[in-house]
C-alpha cells in the first residue's frame, strides 16, 4: 500500500492509498496527534461512503433489490489512485467498479485532496455523479484524535468548546441504528466536558448542529480545531468501555432511523445528487 506524505511548516500529515485514509498528522517537533490504529479500533480516519452509520439488517433497497452495505459503506476499503502528489498537497480518487456496484448501483467518482497550510490540514472532498439517474450518497469523516494528546494529561482535563451554543437534543443509537427519540444535550452552552461515561450509549449525534466548528483542547498542551463546510451533522465517538482516541466526525448523513426499512432513495439525512453533477464538501484540522 502507497503512503504520501505532505507538510508545511508547522505540521505534517500522512495518506494511504488504503480508503485516502489520512494516517498521521504530527506538529512541528514531531508529536503525534493522531490515533495509530491500535487494538481498540484499527483505523486512524475512515472515509465514509456511500453511507454514514448502518442501514437496518446492513442492505440496500433500490427499486426492489436488495444490496449488501456494511456500516459506514465500502470507500474506506478499496484503494485510491493518487492524481497529483506535491510537498503539500495530495489528491486522490476513487471509480465505480463491478464490487461496488454490486453494492451501491450508481456509477461515481469520488475525489479527496488533502492540503498541508500553515497549522491547517485542509481536507477537500467532490463526489461526482457519472450515471443517468439521481444518486442518493452520504458521506462522512471519522478521524480519531489521540485522548489525551499529551500523556501525562487525563481524559478529564479535556473539553470540546463549540463556536455556538449547541441547545438542541442530541440522538444516540441503539445496534448501530439510529433511536426514535432524542435525548438532552449533554453540551453546556458551548462546552462538552470530556469523559468515557459520555460514551456509554456509543456515539454522540448532532442532527440540528448550530455551528460549523469545534475546538478540543486541555488547559495546556497541543488543541485541535475542526471546521466544516457542507456538512450537517457531527458524531463524537470513542470505544464504550474506555480507548485512548476521540473521534470528531462531520456527517452529511446519518444511520437509520432504527423504524426505516425502506428504499434508500428515501432514507432521512441523504444528499442527493442529479447526473454529471458534483458535490463538494470540505473540512478542516487546525492544529494549535
Amino acid at each position: 500500500m502507497e503512503t504520501f506524505t505532505i507538510r508545511s511548516d508547522r505540521i505534517s500529515a500522512t495518506i494511504k492509498s488504503g480508503g485516502a485514509e489520512l494516517c498521521s498528522l504530527k506538529t512541528a517537533d514531531g508529536l503525534e496527534l493522531l490515533w495509530q490504529a491500535g487494538q481498540q479500533w484499527p483505523r486512524h480516519a475512515p472515509l465514509l461512503f456511500p453511507i454514514v452509520g448502518r442501514l437496518r439488517n446492513d442492505q440496500l433497497h433500490h427499486r426492489g433489490k436488495a444490496y449488501p452495505m456494511t456500516q459506514h459503506g465500502f470507500a474506506r476499503d478499496h484503494r485510491f489512485i493518487c492524481l497529483q502528489y506535491e510537498p503539500a498537497f495530495c489528491q486522490l480518487v476513487l471509480y465505480d467498479d463491478p464490487e461496488t456496484l454490486s453494492r451501491y448501483p450508481f456509477p461515481f467518482r469520488l475525489e479527496i485532496t488533502y492540503t498541508a497550510k500553515g497549522a491547517d490540514l485542509e481536507v477537500g472532498l467532490q463526489i461526482t455523479n457519472t450515471s443517468d439517474e439521481n444518486m442518493p450518497a452520504s458521506i462522512g469523516a471519522h478521524p480519531a484524535f489521540n485522548w489525551p494528546l499529551l500523556p501525562e494529561l487525563t481524559k478529564e482535563d479535556y473539553r470540546l468548546t463549540f463556536s455556538d451554543n449547541e441547545i438542541a437534543p442530541v440522538r444516540r443509537l441503539k445496534d448501530g441504528l439510529m433511536r426514535a427519540k432524542p435525548e438532552p444535550t449533554p453540551i453546556q452552552g458551548k462546552t462538552l466536558a470530556l469523559s468515557e461515561r459520555l460514551f456509554d450509549d456509543d456515539a454522540i449525534i448532532l442532527d440540528q448542529l448550530a455551528g460549523r466548528s469545534v475546538r478540543y483542547a486541555a488547559g495546556r498542551g497541543p488543541s485541535i480545531e475542526m471546521a466544516w463546510d457542507g456538512f450537517f451533522e457531527l458524531g463524537i465517538w470513542s470505544k464504550p468501555g474506555g480507548a485512548p482516541f476521540l473521534c470528531i466526525e462531520p456527517w452529511h448523513g446519518y444511520a437509520s432511523p432504527a423504524e426505516f426499512d425502506g428504499e434508500f432513495v428515501e432514507k432521512p439525512g441523504l444528499m442527493h445528487i442529479a447526473p454529471a453533477e458534483t458535490r463538494s464538501l470540505r473540512y478542516r484540522i487546525r492544529v494549535g
